[in-house]
């Protein structure tokens, strides 16, 4: 299944070490895809321009990709994103194509080279033996396993202990846990599932007393229970989290290049000015001619879907009915975990 929107409408683990590493990774990026030869467009820059369409792909997961309400439309912080960093090849007229890789024949597609631009995990790259075809770029979201629970004595996840926990038999959550309470020498029930659908069930009806997975299936998850009379809340203290990636195809560096310089900017788009750096979009410090687009470029991946801190909160943050608090998903500079390549 895909959906195209026009690119002017709207579409509905920090240290430092981590922080050390993610520079290195973002500064390797930009040295290999930044060189002489970026000069000439590379195939996937041209295709898009010949095309007037960005076409992207990701695992379906709530705020990041999925349906409106009434089912016509996709949406989520992925959409937004390809939106935005198409904005910066396209005129406002140019067309996004998302098609959810939810079965393993969709990273057919990436294997392929006929996804522009895909969003994933780790594993996911791992699991489909993607790391040789494809170019790792920034991290466009942090997603935490976390668990939620009604009782109002339980304050963190040591609290757990002893108590009934709902899982999806497998699950990386379940993993989570697994890992979290051996490593404190704590033990709880376990109540493994093999669909999802029966372990929210379970959960609302009271046989567990928290469940765990992913933190934007546990907020979809309490929506529905909420409606059922439970008022739960996810502990924020998480179980793990880990980053998802943008991805592009290894046969256009120059596309790459593009892809990282147009993050960067719409993760730094919040930070203010002060008097040793610029703020806003004029933090995206790299020249339009050393990527090959127009001077506004910057302007238009911004003024497409706005920075990253309005796109959070409208698919993730208080403005969805989600409501998730950003967490690690801000600049370093801000708490998070988002990085970039350059100090200014």
């Amino acid at each position: 299944m895909s959906g195209e929107k026009t690119l002017k409408e709207g579409v509905e683990r920090p240290t430092v070490v981590a922080r050390r590493l993610g520079q290195a990774l973002l500064g390797l990026i930009l040295a290999l895809t930044l060189a002489p030869a970026i000069a000439h467009a590379g195939p996937i820059v041209d295709r898009i321009k010949a095309d007037g369409v960005i076409r992207c792909g990701g695992v379906s997961r709530p705020g990041l990709v999925g349906q409106s309400p009434d089912g016509r439309e996709a949406l989520g912080l992925y959409l937004d994103l390809c939106r935005a960093i198409g904005a910066a090849l396209l005129e406002p007229d140019g067309r996004v194509a998302f098609n959810p890789d939810d079965f393993d024949a969709a990273f057919d597609r990436i294997r392929e080279g006929q996804d522009d631009l895909a969003f994933l995990d780790g594993s996911e790259i791992f699991d489909q033996r993607l790391a040789g075809r494809t170019i790792l770029g920034p991290a466009v979201v942090f997603v935490s396993t976390a668990a939620m629970v009604e009782d109002p004595t339980v304050k963190g996840l040591a609290d757990l202990a002893g108590k009934a926990i709902c899982f999806y038999q497998g699950s990386s959550a379940h993993q989570d846990l697994e890992a979290w309470m051996a490593a404190r020498r704590l033990d709880f029930t376990r109540m493994p599932y093999t669909e999802y659908g029966e372990m929210y069930d379970a959960y609302d009806d009271r046989k567990c007393d928290a469940e765990v997975g992913e933190i934007g299936d546990l907020a979809g998850a309490r929506l529905s229970s909420d409606e059922k009379g439970r008022k739960s809340r996810i502990l924020p203290e998480p179980l793990a989290t880990f980053p998802v990636f943008a991805v592009t195809p290894a046969s256009d560096p120059q596309w790459a290049a593009i892809v990282a310089s147009a993050i960067f900017a719409l993760e730094r788009a919040e930070l203010p000015s002060g008097p040793w750096a610029p703020g806003g979009g004029e933090q995206a410090a790299v020249d339009a001619a050393d990527l090959g687009l127009p001077e506004d470029w910057s302007k238009r991946v911004l003024s497409a879907a706005g920075g990253y801190a309005d796109i959070y909160a409208r698919n993730l943050g208080d403005r969805s009915r989600l409501r998730l608090p950003r967490g690690p998903n801000a600049p370093a500079e801000a708490g998070g975990l988002f990085v970039t390549p350059f100090r200014e």
